[in-house]
């Protein structure tokens, strides 16, 4: 079992407190690059300093921002690689999956199928109301979001997996030696991550029952599956395919994108329909594909 692999008696839950310090310390230092380049406009271009996400956002060119912006999640994920093999003594294929290898397969799988309900809803959405959207698209900047988004983006979106569906969810497992517990806490945290978001400010609190709600699904289909490649290929398309198609100027990801979003945001059936119709449905054919049972021994179950 997926969980049990981070469980051991050497393994005590201080040292995922730790780790999880020096994990963060990773990405404030990926975040040099980002305060010099803002330093440098300050000093030489007389610009006034960034207070919050949404001026960020329009300090630099929208491609250099956001490999500025993603960059930390490099330093990030080195730091996971550093903490599981020389303070847990793992491996990272034993906090991706309980698979002899990666499933590739089960990556690309959900990668495509959430990619492809994105693409169909996003473009039912367009037509639907054309007057929310205006043509963002430039060919030249867009190939460069192209490129730098399937570089980095899928690193970022990796990063935030192993953090919550792999380490501290073998590491909630450790101190609970149960299922439940860190499949909600991992899912509590994940959503208050994105606090800082711009769309929390400008929708409002409602919109943390989608982040939390994505990461109990997340967290589900990693412990259904013992391992995070289906949330591995979700998350990377709901990420990309996002700052591919859509941007506004409320968003976290302001890119170069297709079509730019200027309608008022509001909370309405957007945050809703994933959580009560989408997800389930998703949950649905993956169980089928994969022939999960045994779901409440998976999902509240103890660890050993």
């Amino acid at each position: 079992m997926f969980v049990n692999q981070g469980i051991c008696r050497e393994n005590q839950f201080w040292k995922y407190c730790i780790g999880s310090l020096a994990i963060v310390a990773t990405s404030f230092m990926g975040q040099l690059p980002l305060l010099g380049a803002i330093f440098y406009e300050i000093l030489f271009n007389g610009k006034k300093y960034p207070i919050d996400n949404n001026a960020l956002m329009h300090y630099f060119d929208p491609n250099l921002t956001l490999i500025l912006i993603l960059i930390p999640s490099v330093f990030t994920l080195y730091g996971i690689f550093l903490v599981v093999k020389y303070l847990h003594h793992q491996t990272m294929l034993s906090i991706t999956t309980a698979r002899k290898r990666i499933d590739w397969k089960r990556v690309r799988f959900s990668f495509a199928i959430w990619a492809s309900i994105s693409i169909v809803t996003t473009v039912i959405s367009y037509f639907l109301n054309k007057e929310d959207f205006e043509w963002n698209f430039k060919l030249f900047p867009f190939l460069i979001l192209l490129v730098i988004g399937s570089i980095l983006i899928p690193i970022q979106t990796t990063v935030e997996e192993y953090v919550f569906r792999g380490y501290l969810m073998q590491g909630f497992g450790n101190l609970a030696k149960n299922r439940w517990f860190p499949l909600l806490m991992t899912s509590l945290i994940f959503g208050l991550m994105h606090l800082a978001n711009p769309e929390v400010s400008k929708i409002g609190n409602i919109i943390m029952v989608y982040y939390i709600g994505t990461g109990l699904f997340l967290g589900v289909i990693t412990l259904m599956d013992d391992g995070l490649e289906l949330a591995l290929g979700f998350h990377a398309a709901n990420n990309l395919i996002g700052a591919l198609l859509i941007t506004s100027d409320w968003s976290v990801f302001q890119t170069n994108s297709i079509l730019k979003d200027i309608s008022e945001p509001e909370a309405g059936i957007d945050i809703i329909l994933p959580i009560v119709v989408i997800y389930p449905l998703l949950l649905l054919i993956f169980s089928r594909r994969y022939k999960w049972n045994n779901w409440k021994s998976k999902l509240t179950g103890k660890t050993h």
